[in-house]
């Protein structure tokens, strides 16, 4: 049980840089608490002390803001950074080292008896706010960024993003040298990383790609047709020379800056 409790301690250090001491988490981390509780009331569970196991998991949301149901199977080193409003389910099932924030729930979508929440693999991260609901498997290394909402299985090293959620990364073949750094970092805060591909933005981009794809074929058809002796109407064409953008304030050398004012509002 020490020893457990230790490696709880640990995985606080590895991955939350705020941590300084271990009184400091021991007594403060309502994260560890809400675990440390958990067991406790896993154990009754699991020895048919429902009522028992119910009321200890009942204790531990009024201190902690945090709620687990004593039926949920949780791995080791796992980790809920801030704790305020997480929700895990009966029938959820956490692998080891995975990190959760705060607001995530761990959700069913169903009122019938079985397996009606996710499954967590191992390395598995979730950002604040997100909902992974049903019966899925987020397989291991994956990531749910903040608020996502997540209704399908997700596949190993895989990041999701969006309501509802899409994959907008994929690791097929793992980098030795981000492989090093992750296992240095041991997660992605919030279930994101700094080169995290935009969605909105790539589709814009695919968009423009192939409007100037489209636009140098068209003009090469036409100066074809004018070589061949043909004629282009090109009277219907829009006027693009207003499409540019300008800045909102003019930041030439001779423009006129306007004088300071104090607080008055006087020169």
């Amino acid at each position: 049980m020490f020893k457990r409790m230790q490696e709880d301690v640990q995985s606080v250090f590895a991955r939350d840089p705020a941590a300084r001491n271990a009184l400091e988490i021991i007594f403060t981390y309502p994260g560890l608490h809400a675990i440390w509780w958990h067991r406790v009331a896993h154990w009754c569970w699991r020895h048919r002390l429902r009522l028992l196991a119910r009321l200890i998991a009942n204790i531990s949301r009024w201190l902690t803001g945090i709620e687990i149901h004593p039926g949920a199977k949780i791995g080791r080193r796992f980790f809920i950074d801030h704790g305020m409003g997480v929700v895990i389910g009966e029938t959820a099932e956490i692998g080891d080292d995975c990190t959760i924030y705060h607001g995530v729930t761990l959700g069913g979508t169903s009122w019938k008896a079985g397996k009606r929440h996710p499954t967590l693999g191992n390395n598995v991260v979730i950002g604040a706010g997100a909902k992974v609901l049903g019966p899925i498997t987020i397989a291991d290394g994956a990531r749910i960024g903040s608020n996502a909402v997540v209704l399908k299985d997700v596949p190993e090293g895989a990041t999701v993003v969006g309501i509802p959620g899409r994959i907008v990364q994929r690791t097929r073949e793992v980098d030795p040298t981000r492989a090093r750094l992750a296992q240095r970092l041991g997660f992605d805060a919030y279930g994101v990383a700094r080169d995290m591909p935009d969605p909105v933005a790539h589709a814009i981009d695919c968009m423009l790609d192939h409007i100037q794809a489209l636009d140098k074929k068209l003009t090469t058809l036409s100066e074809s047709v004018k070589s061949l002796g043909g004629e282009v109407d090109e009277s219907d064409l829009p006027n693009l020379s207003g499409c540019n953008l300008e800045p909102a304030i003019d930041e030439s050398p001779t423009a006129e800056q306007p004088a300071p004012r104090d607080n008055d509002g006087k020169p």
